[in-house]
């Protein structure tokens, strides 16, 4: 058995994918699982409904490809978040989060990664932010039951934009099943800003951390960055993740309509086993 395992956003391939598509492309550039994405799209909330007969086909999908789904990240809970003022948005997500359980549950995913948003398009206040840690508890009671871990992924919002804030969060929840799922890139553009550090930061949510997502950024920017054109500095903080027991990865980037995307696969695997395989020695 390998070390670490190392994970594929699925939005790094083409939408129109069949899953059978998709799984066999990530594991023909090497990847040890896939994760799945719930966005806020009608389609892809949608995905919560499926049949318990298509679920199952998914699953049995999974071993004849040899490619498992393993972490979801739920960012329908941007729109629909947690600690929305708009009753029906509330509701929305707590409904989303619930089923995203659920599906997880069902299917053999480890790990549903959730925003750290308390509101996203409206202002931050005191009642969103108690709103947010009230179903967050509600939403780790869920997870309790189901034996399905809840990562809070770190954002680029002043709410939760590093482990620290992050850690404020499983703290007050106490629950077992609330970790912290932090995102690199988003890391790393908090600690220019803040002049911190990062490797501190991660220190900071020792024994509380799921996996990281290994996403490229920039100051003020925090999506499709390439590899290697950014600021992240992925060997330090690796290395890092490794001292403090951290086996699980994913490459988080889009694919952006390039005919070479499953070249962008395969590089985004190079370059990150390169780093992850150095820990190993």
């Amino acid at each position: 058995m390998k070390a670490y395992a190392l994970g594929l956003y699925e939005k790094a391939m083409p939408s129109e994918l069949s899953w059978r598509e998709k799984l066999e492309a990530a594991k023909e550039a090497g990847y040890d699982y896939v994760e799945l994405s719930i966005d806020a799209s009608e389609d892809k909330i949608g995905r919560l409904d499926m049949p318990k007969e298509e679920r199952l086909r998914l699953v049995e999908l999974m071993y004849e490809v040899g490619m498992p789904i393993r972490t979801m990240c739920v960012s329908a809970l941007t729109k629909y978040s947690l600690g929305n003022d708009k009753p029906e948005y509330e509701a929305r997500g707590m409904e989303i989060l619930e089923k995203s359980i659920q599906f997880a549950d069902d299917i053999g995913v480890r790990v549903v990664m959730i925003p750290g948003y308390d509101v996203y398009y409206e202002p931050s206040t005191l009642e969103t932010k108690r709103r947010y840690l009230k179903n967050l508890k509600a939403g780790a009671e869920m997870a309790e039951r189901a034996g399905v871990i809840l990562g809070l992924e770190t954002m680029e919002n002043e709410f939760m934009n590093t482990v620290e804030k992050a850690m404020k969060y499983v703290v007050l929840c106490g629950s077992n099943y609330l970790k912290v799922y932090p995102d690199l890139g988003n890391l790393t553009n908090a600690a220019v800003q803040y002049r911190s550090d990062v490797l501190e930061d991660l220190e900071l949510g020792r024994g509380n951390i799921t996996s990281l997502h290994l996403k490229e950024t920039l100051p003020g920017r925090y999506r499709e960055v390439p590899y290697g054109t950014g600021h992240v500095d992925f060997e330090a903080a690796i290395e890092k993740a490794w001292e403090m027991g951290i086996r699980r990865y994913v490459t988080e980037f889009w694919y952006l309509g390039a005919e070479n995307w499953k070249e962008d696969l395969r590089f985004a695997y190079d370059m990150m086993t390169g780093l992850l395989d150095r820990q190993c020695i």
